[in-house]
């Protein structure tokens, strides 16, 4: 099974989003394999945009990443990380889809409230960041057979 990172950020945190956000990744069919609320650390915030380490925006992104509460989960599902990409939509939520998360919760590109892993190494490296493998259940929802053939 894929396994994804998602992130909701101080935005939809403080917006009391949580519960939505983890609804419709539960309807979609996905499985919730890891999740804790903290405050993120600037060494953390640094190491988890280290992509964006040279450009202007840098800065910003670790100031309010750090700015408040975080809910970091781990989901797992076939196709999950495309899956999730969708439910969340673009970046700039005024580009997003209706429906999406981003499309329907968000409302500028510095408060597009949710982060999502882009690509399967990004997953692997962004989960290792947040969580220990002691964090990680794996488990299979009873469910399973009639969302998946």
């Amino acid at each position: 099974m894929e396994r994804t990172f998602i992130a909701i950020k101080p935005d939809g945190v403080q917006r009391g989003l949580i519960g939505e956000i983890i609804r419709r990744f539960e309807t979609k069919g996905f499985t919730l394999v890891g999740l804790k609320l903290l405050n993120v650390s600037k060494e953390l915030a640094e190491a988890h945009y280290s992509v964006h380490k040279e450009r202007p925006f840098f800065p910003g992104l670790v100031e309010f990443i750090t700015s408040g509460p975080v809910v970091a989960m781990v989901w797992e599902g076939d196709g999950v990380i495309a899956g999730a990409r969708k439910l969340i939509g673009a970046t700039n939520p005024l580009n997003a889809e209706p429906g999406t998360i981003r499309g329907d919760l968000g409302a500028n590109i510095g408060r597009n409230i949710i982060h999502g892993s882009d690509a399967p190494e990004t997953a692997q490296y962004e989960i290792g960041l947040w969580f220990t493998e002691a964090e990680l259940v794996n488990w299979t929802p009873t469910l399973m057979p009639w969302v998946h053939e």
